[in-house]
């Protein structure tokens, strides 16, 4: 069995389907340690739509906690590899001078799954006492605070303090660790710094019990430059889930800008709400950076001052509102949210 994203599913008898967007790609492979980073061993089929799909046998060895990475061949002949866009987990980095990290394939024995104890709040309070947070900076110690201490030492006292709601920062991995969590590499990863999945779960599932209910700051307005372990370039092209140009940076963040008119942007970043949403049961989320989504200057240099000529017009991004839109519908009518943020 393999996690329930898109990207990774079970096929048959203990093999590993993996599936990626890369249109630019003209040969895609999937390689890790378990078959000591041997590029072509693993090569995928990819259909008219640039979606690519590999089959990694139960022999090969591709196991819970294994390191794995994507490479490709593009059609000018160079050769990239990159972290799998929908990989749940991200490696730390064994040598602290390492400028980029790996992917794992997180799928777990079900004796080191979570098992939830609590179940998620049928209901929104009345009246949110919202306690906002920083796993990583909670702790008093000169390192990174962990999930797990957080909901053991913190969490009780935040309840008895009584606040009923938990906005969690930086929940999506970002190699830039002073980005505080604004600039995502890897969307359905658990910041890896603060421990692995499963003890994320640990903690939703803590507050829950404690009648807490958890927002996760969600950012997707825009993501991490960075190629070898984010989006950026993934696939070789300037463009893939992005707007191509200098609509696709943001001048002054240096971040790349989704566009918001292609649907497998939108089936990614909507994936990506459903996936927080369901493994972790999260209970709603705050977009960050929305200005930045609904209007082509992204708020550089712009004041709104009152007049509706600087909220409507030309230069708003109208795929970004129909964006927010079918991200709050979704959530709402699935049941799976508790609200759309």
């Amino acid at each position: 069995a393999a996690s329930t994203s898109a990207a990774a599913g079970a096929a048959v008898a203990g093999d590993v389907r993996y599936v990626e967007y890369a249109p630019g790609a003209k040969r895609l492979a999937l390689m890790g340690d378990f078959n000591n980073w041997v590029q072509w061993e693993h090569v995928g089929e990819v259909d008219t739509f640039g979606r690519w799909t590999v089959t990694v046998p139960a022999r090969a060895g591709l196991a819970h906690g294994c390191q794995v990475r994507v490479v490709m061949e593009l059609h000018d002949g160079r050769v990239i590899d990159r972290i799998p866009a929908w990989i749940h987990a991200i490696a730390l980095c064994a040598d602290e001078g390492a400028n980029y990290h790996n992917g794992v394939f997180h799928d777990p024995p079900p004796e080191q799954q979570h098992v939830w104890l609590h179940a998620k709040p049928a209901s929104k309070p009345r009246s949110l006492r919202i306690y906002e947070a920083h796993v990583g900076m909670s702790s008093e110690e000169h390192r990174c605070g962990t999930y797990r201490e957080f909901a053991d030492h913190v969490l009780p006292r935040v309840a008895d303090l009584g606040y009923n709601a938990l906005q969690l920062m930086a929940v999506a991995d970002h190699a830039l660790y002073s980005s505080f969590g604004y600039q995502v590499t890897n969307f359905f990863a658990a910041a890896h710094r603060s421990g692995g999945p499963e003890d994320l779960k640990y903690l939703v599932d803590t507050a829950h019990g404690l009648g807490v209910q958890v927002l996760m700051d969600v950012v997707h307005a825009h993501a991490s430059d960075n190629s070898i372990d984010g989006l950026n370039h993934f696939d070789g092209t300037d463009t893939h889930l992005f707007h191509e140009g200098a609509m696709g940076w943001h001048r002054l963040w240096g971040t790349r800008m989704f566009d918001f008119g292609r649907y497998e942007t939108l089936r990614f970043l909507l994936s990506n709400l459903r996936f927080w949403s369901e493994e972790y049961r999260f209970d709603g989320f705050r977009f960050d950076g929305v200005t930045a989504m609904l209007y082509k200057h992204r708020g550089v240099h712009w004041s709104f001052e009152g007049g509706l000529h600087e909220y409507y017009g030309d230069h708003a991004d109208t795929d970004a509102a129909v964006y927010l839109m079918l991200a709050n519908d979704l959530l709402r009518r699935g049941g799976t949210g508790g609200g759309g943020g």
